[in-house]
């Protein structure tokens, strides 16, 4: 059975920096892709990160290219995947939850495609 379940928001100045994190039970890295999405209100649910292949490969939002990263823990942190935020603004703030697909994977951030879902953790920028 999989299970996310998020942390690590709050609420952060304009050029501030969070790291989301979310624990994972149930998925293969190798058989599933991770994924970032982040919802504000009355906004669309947004893709922002994705990897697959186990973490070799990943993808970005325009929109947060360069300021995000996704990654995934190792060693004992092997069960937790990041979510790295830089250089915040308010146009960040949000609901952003993690979730998974698969399998199979198939690469990219279009939400339709994840079916497990976390809870989410609240971000927000304040300028």
């Amino acid at each position: 059975q999989v299970q996310l379940v998020e942390s690590g928001g709050g609420s952060v100045q304009a050029g501030g920096s969070l790291r989301l994190s979310c624990a994972v039970s149930g998925v293969m890295y190798t058989t599933h892709c991770m994924g970032w999405f982040r919802q504000a209100p009355g906004k669309e649910r947004e893709g922002v990160a994705a990897f697959y292949y186990g973490g070799i490969s990943s993808t970005y939002a325009d929109s947060v290219k360069g300021r995000l990263t996704i990654s995934r823990g190792t060693a004992i942190a092997k069960n937790t995947v990041y979510l790295q935020m830089t250089s915040l603004s308010p146009e960040d703030t949000g609901m952003y939850h993690c979730a998974a697909q698969g399998p199979p994977c198939v690469p990219g951030t279009a939400a339709a495609g994840y079916n497990y879902w976390g809870q989410g953790t609240q971000v927000t920028v304040s300028s």
